[in-house]
């Protein structure tokens, strides 16, 4: 089998039901998804200690749920059965809790940075929030567009956020308060996982 077909050549690619320009947004989408899932799996990567066993099974299970929801995203068939499922979101909402409570209180805005694999786990979840832009760019041109995509990456960027937090903690590296920051989120928030206005 070759990896190359050519019939991409003309600036269309095939999708689940038809085929569409490259740079349509639902390409966009799905392929911004995708995207965030090789982030995903550098910092898979860069978790080789124990310690963080129960983290490489939370990343690789949303790994397959990215899948998911990039092959929903990448149909146009009308009432398709999709591959993501509500689940998967009540199993980020309860990990962002379990997360929360690990790492200590939040107040203030924070760097993105620390060990190399929150640094990952940062840019995983800003291109998250990229493709959570593109999906609702896609649903305002598409009324067809299921929105379980859209809660679920809401969702996963919440957990992204929850987890640099964690992975810096059991690492002994101290997050990085912006300096010019007041003090935006209250304790019960921070507990809760609400991190601010656009989550």
């Amino acid at each position: 089998m070759k990896i190359y077909t050519k019939t991409g050549d003309k600036g269309k690619t095939s999708i689940i039901g038809g085929r569409i320009a490259k740079d349509d947004i639902r390409v966009e989408a799905y392929g911004t998804v995708d995207e965030a899932n090789c982030f995903v799996g550098q910092a898979i990567s860069l978790l080789e200690h124990e310690t963080f066993l129960d983290i490489r099974e939370d990343l690789e299970k949303i790994q397959h749920e990215l899948f998911d929801c990039g092959g929903d995203l990448a149909s146009i068939i009308k009432d398709r059965q999709l591959k993501l499922s509500e689940e998967a979101i009540a199993f980020l909402e309860k990990r962002i809790d379990m997360l929360t409570e690990e790492a200590p209180p939040l107040e203030r805005f924070i760097l993105p940075g620390g060990t190399n694999a929150a640094a990952a786990i940062h840019i995983a979840r800003t291109v998250t929030r990229r493709a959570e832009r593109c999906v609702v760019t896609l649903m305002r041109e598409e009324e067809s567009v299921p929105d379980l995509p859209l809660k679920y990456l809401n969702r996963l960027s919440d957990y992204f956020f929850a987890l640099a937090r964690v992975l810096n903690f059991r690492s002994g590296v101290r997050d990085i308060e912006y300096v010019r920051s007041a003090k935006v989120f209250h304790v019960d928030k921070a507990i809760r996982g609400e991190k601010g206005p656009d989550n």
